[in-house]
């Protein structure tokens, strides 16, 4: 269980978690597993997919190690993303990314929730049926969502979970994946991933035509829910 003091920490180990256990237990993905950076990388021509975080870089050699991240990709021809975060080591290991040309393209707030304290909706989108994935046809419906993010629909996020299907269907696997019907059609998604002694709120996704009806809201607070009653305490949001 996290503390407030171990927050951070307990965020980027929740992150790794969530950006390199299929890799892990994929055959064809590589994950590299270091004391100072966690670097994962799918196989596949998406960035989404191709990770480095948990940086706890050393300030003497810090520019060096970064490097040897940003060659792999260059290396093998494939584009990622690094995700930044509060625990990230040195403190201006930002601006020496973009030193070394890349660019920040996106951000997001970091928040905690005590489980004990998320009340249960009290009303629930008419029609919606949040149901934990356990079937590759509920995989499936979950990768057709996260997909519509981009335009036209990204192959590559349809790749990547029907070669990690098996990983992902796990009863032990530590990314618990929804899908939200409404009325029998998928139209959201979430995913909960344990690790680090928290429990992480990744992928909540609602259809465009389906958004402003309540579903994100349900999406994000049923997860969180089903891991309280799993006794866990603290979430990243």
């Amino acid at each position: 269980m996290a503390s407030p003091n171990n927050l951070a920490p307990a965020a980027d180990e929740n992150l790794a978690t969530h950006a390199g256990w299929v890799h892990l237990h994929t055959p064809g993905m590589r994950v590299v597993d270091a004391p100072d950076l966690v670097l994962v990388d799918s196989g596949l021509p998406c960035d989404t997919f191709n990770i480095v975080c948990r940086a706890r870089l050393a300030p003497e050699n810090a520019s060096e190690r970064l490097r040897t991240a940003i060659d792999h990709f260059a290396a093998v021809g494939r584009p990622f993303s690094w995700w930044l975060t509060p625990g990230n080591q040195p403190p201006d290991l930002g601006a020496r990314l973009v030193a070394a040309g890349l660019q920040c393209v996106d951000s997001e707030l970091a928040m905690a929730a005590e489980l004990a304290t998320i009340p249960a909706l009290n009303s629930w989108p008419s029609g919606l049926q949040i149901r934990r994935i356990h079937t590759l046809a509920q995989l499936h419906d979950f990768a057709a969502i996260i997909a519509s993010g981009w335009s036209p629909p990204d192959g590559d996020v349809l790749r990547f979970y029907a070669l990690a299907a098996q990983a992902l269907l796990r009863d032990d696997a530590p990314l618990w994946l929804y899908v939200g019907y409404l009325d029998q059609v998928p139209v959201a998604t979430a995913e909960l991933t344990v690790g680090g002694g928290v429990v992480g709120l990744y992928n909540i996704v609602t259809l465009e035509a389906y958004r402003r009806r309540g579903i994100g809201t349900a999406m994000t607070v049923q997860p969180l829910l089903d891991a309280r009653e799993q006794g866990h305490r603290t979430a990243i949001l």
